[in-house]
């Protein structure tokens, strides 16, 4: 239904701007008038953007202070601007970029926060206390399944102190060209998340047996941190477990379907015994890992929750955890923002290259960046892929970018690190995983159920709307800041405290509780047999 009670409200980003989006729910109808003079021309549903002054054809529309397209044609000041009347830019290349010439000045430490987390024996720590069963191929996941199902009726109530058991199922494994260079993207992705801090190092596989992704390959010997912390030697590595819990369904000894469970649920005892003798210990809030995302974006994504998102970024980095923001094609339109937050130019440089490789992949595949925009995007007000990204990019705040991960790399150091991925939600919550996350932040417009088994996953609603359509699901309601009811600095900081509380186990998401997990979908960019 068309607003017409309030005032007409817009937001504008930059005094540069010559568009703005309307705010009021519902959007507008012809003839409605802003505070400054302006009349509507058209109706402009709400997250859209209206011409603030007269758009010869071939001008510049700019949102961000940015050129988000050019004017097909003349668009008069007040009529609806939307993705039909503009002609998207080019991608900026990738050369002549800015090489880590932002030095912004040096923040003060955040001190004295702390979380309750599962400190790990190669030093992670772990928001959660899960049983993870690595499974290394499809073939696999119904039995999995099962046991899992059984595993948790039958065997978790005996061990009070372990959260969840969880099947990493998966369609990687067989009918793949497991030899091509590109077939390490899977490989590690899926050996890193079984060693994801909310699984306490207690590493259980399930096999077929004739797969072509064997479990020695899969977690070659080394790959494995003992867990046992007594085991390390004073001042030195942490040592490795050179056994592979692996039950093989192909296996002489199995006779029957059941024979196979009892087989998983024997093995698992084991592994539910050292989880559930764990407890949790006061740790700094240096040790959260938490990876930022947005999916079902709308206009208010770049003006309320993602804004926000950035200020926590900045309170975590200056608390010395590390953050992670992803989505290559959701970032590549700023890629001369990233380059010049730089810590250094061979950070800059990681970064380009990953853009160019994500590059050659859409080339391969005959399409570009364009083919990210949704239509749920279009409908909530984003007319192209460039205004997605600068409304995406500020996820990442203002701190220097110290490291750059390709798909599927482990994290190894602290601070604010661009993790490439593809902009899928659940491939990006995949890779983020693997690269070490132990909490998600989720941002949405439109609206998504996103959860997953193996890491908390805060959501934040970009709308007031949204939030009280979809007020048991959403964790955070950012539109308050569109409201005039909440500073970005309000929300981030509420995001802060939250993320201590969930951490530390002493709240659950939406998400937790209701159980709502997306399957992980492993990025194979190789080719299939």
């Amino acid at each position: 239904m068309i607003a017409e009670t309030r005032q007409p409200i817009s937001i504008r980003m930059h005094d540069a701007d010559n568009v703005a989006i309307v705010a009021n729910d519902g959007g507008l109808l012809p003839g409605a008038v802003f505070a400054d003079g302006l009349v509507l021309v058209d109706r402009i549903p709400q997250g859209h953007k209206v011409a603030l002054v007269d758009l010869p054809h071939g001008t510049a529309v700019r949102r961000y202070n940015v050129p988000i397209g050019y004017a097909l044609k003349d668009i008069p000041a007040g009529s609806w601007v939307h993705e039909r009347l503009l002609e998207m830019p080019a991608a900026r290349g990738l050369e002549g970029l800015p090489i880590a010439t932002v030095k912004p000045p040096a923040q003060d430490p955040l001190e004295g926060y702390t979380f309750e987390g599962y400190r790990n024996a190669d030093g992670s720590v772990g928001t959660r206390n899960i049983l993870a069963i690595t499974t290394t191929v499809q073939c696999v996941a119904g039995v999995v399944d099962f046991a899992v199902q059984r595993i948790k009726a039958e065997l978790l109530p005996k061990f009070p102190n372990v959260d969840d058991v969880v099947g990493l199922e998966h369609t990687y494994g067989c009918g793949v060209a497991i030899d091509a260079p590109d077939a390490i993207i899977p490989i590690r992705t899926l050996r890193n998340i079984s060693l994801n801090p909310n699984f306490g190092g207690e590493v259980m596989v399930v096999s077929l047996g004739c797969e072509k992704l064997q479990p020695e390959r899969l977690l070659p010997p080394g790959s494995i941190p003992i867990v046992d912390q007594r085991d390390v030697p004073a001042g030195g590595e942490v040592q490795v477990d050179p056994s592979l819990d692996v039950v093989c369904l192909q296996s002489e000894n199995h006779v029957g379907f059941m024979s196979m469970i009892d087989a998983i649920m024997q093995a698992a005892v084991l592994h539910l015994e050292k989880l559930d003798a764990r407890r949790r210990e006061t740790v700094s809030a240096s040790e959260l890992v938490v990876g930022v995302q947005c999916g079902g974006s709308d206009a208010f994504s770049g003006v309320t929750a993602n804004p926000a998102v950035g200020f926590c970024t900045d309170l975590l980095v200056r608390a010395g955890a590390s953050v992670m923001f992803s989505e290559t094609t959701e970032v590549r339109d700023g890629i001369d923002q990233l380059t010049s937050r730089a810590t250094t130019p061979e950070v800059a440089q990681a970064m380009i290259r990953e853009m160019a490789w994500y590059d050659a992949y859409l080339q391969k595949g005959l399409v570009d960046r364009s083919a990210n925009t949704t239509p749920g995007n279009k409908k909530g007000g984003l007319s192209n892929i460039v205004e997605k990204a600068m409304g995406s990019i500020v996820k990442s705040g203002s701190s220097p970018i110290s490291g750059v991960l390709g798909p599927g790399e482990k994290l190894k150091q602290k601070g604010l690190i661009y993790a490439a991925t593809p902009a899928s939600d659940f491939i990006c919550g995949t890779l983020q995983l693997a690269a070490g996350m132990n909490l998600h932040v989720f941002t949405t417009g439109r609206g998504t159920p996103y959860g997953l088994a193996e890491c908390p996953v805060i959501k934040v609603a970009t709308r007031s709307d949204l939030a009280r359509r979809w007020h048991d699901l959403m964790d955070i309601n950012a539109g308050r800041i569109a409201d005039g009811e909440a500073s970005i600095a309000d929300v981030g900081w509420e995001m802060f405290h939250l993320m201590l509380e969930v951490a530390s186990g002493r709240k659950k998401t939406w998400a937790e509780h209701w159980k709502l997990h997306n399957a992980l979908v492993l990025f194979n960019p190789a080719p299939v047999t």
